[in-house]
């Protein structure tokens, strides 16, 4: 009531308005003079920092991650809470929409078997690794990034962008990935890794293969058509696509695609929360594994 005579009372006055509405003036005064209540006042900090989360996180979290968030940081609210909050400030979070391939697919006779069956869980990091394909729509024309995402922890371990879907694409992004596990882990074991992918050319083409092959990995891919056995690559692509290329485009072209994907996947794998990953970053997630496990880094020095 006090709000609605407060929006109005510039144009007919507040005792014409108290009339109408059958409202107490003396009422409408009082509230206006009592200073805030202490709930208010936490309401007014909390918005505050429900502000601050939702600009450092690209701007996506919803109620959920928003919640956790909060509770990471030391505040004691209630999800109810920050449902409110959140609508009081007008935000909300983002909403994907469905993904596009990309991939051209290969020969029936050159694709390796279905090892994962869409069974998208992993004991242990490098033990299943999904790759995929997306593409950005820029000024100077299409950009193409290739991903390469450990199953156990979600975490991006490879990437590359360029302006062409040759199998340099996808196997820039798999040598990104293993050099990155081999360098912070040197005794990272890939001999029992799975490498997934669809049925695209550049992950069923000779160099790719091979190279797979020389680390002791091997290759699986999905069936023809059916998104299903790719899904959770599929699934980074269209979080990339929804949390970064539309809610921060236009794009002039591969420069300025390829600063802003670095900064995204290093929010994306050191800051944002995972459902999967108990609601922690991915990078904490295996961090924790390995300290509940014999650390590779432990384990390399006393060999």
């Amino acid at each position: 009531m006090n709000a609605f005579i407060d929006a109005h009372r510039d144009r007919f006055g507040v005792e014409p308005i108290c009339r109408v509405l059958e409202h107490a003036t003396s009422t409408y005064y009082a509230a206006r003079s009592r200073p805030p209540s202490a709930r208010a006042l936490h309401d007014e900090r909390l918005k505050t920092e429900i502000m601050r989360v939702f600009e450092d996180n690209y701007r996506c979290y919803g109620v959920g991650k928003m919640y956790h968030q909060l509770r990471r940081d030391g505040h004691q609210v209630a999800r109810c809470t920050v449902r409110r909050l959140m609508r009081e400030l007008g935000i909300r979070g983002l909403s994907r929409g469905a993904a596009a391939r990309t991939t051209i697919p290969g020969h029936e006779a050159d694709r390796p078997g279905d090892l994962v069956a869409r069974d998208f869980r992993a004991p242990a990091p490098n033990r299943l690794w999904v790759a995929d394909l997306t593409y950005i729509r820029t000024w100077s024309g299409w950009v193409y990034a290739a991903f390469v995402i450990d199953v156990y922890s979600r975490m991006v371990v490879g990437w590359q962008t360029a302006t062409h879907l040759r199998t340099d694409l996808a196997l820039d992004a798999l040598e990104m990935a293993i050099w990155r596990r081999r360098r912070h882990q040197p005794s990272a074991d890939l001999s029992q890794l799975v490498h997934h992918s669809d049925r695209g050319v550049q992950y069923l083409s000779i160099r790719y293969t091979e190279r797979l092959a020389q680390t002791g990995a091997v290759n699986s891919v999905g069936s023809r058509g059916d998104s299903y056995d790719n899904a959770l690559a599929e699934s980074f692509n269209g979080l990339f696509k929804a949390e970064l290329i539309r809610r921060h485009g236009p794009w002039k072209g591969l420069d300025d695609v390829e600063l802003a994907t670095l900064g995204y996947l290093d929010w994306y794998n050191h800051r944002r929360l995972h459902t999967a990953c108990d609601h922690r970053p991915p990078a904490e997630f295996e961090a924790i594994y390995y300290r509940h496990n014999h650390s590779p880094l432990t384990t390399a020095k006393t060999k």
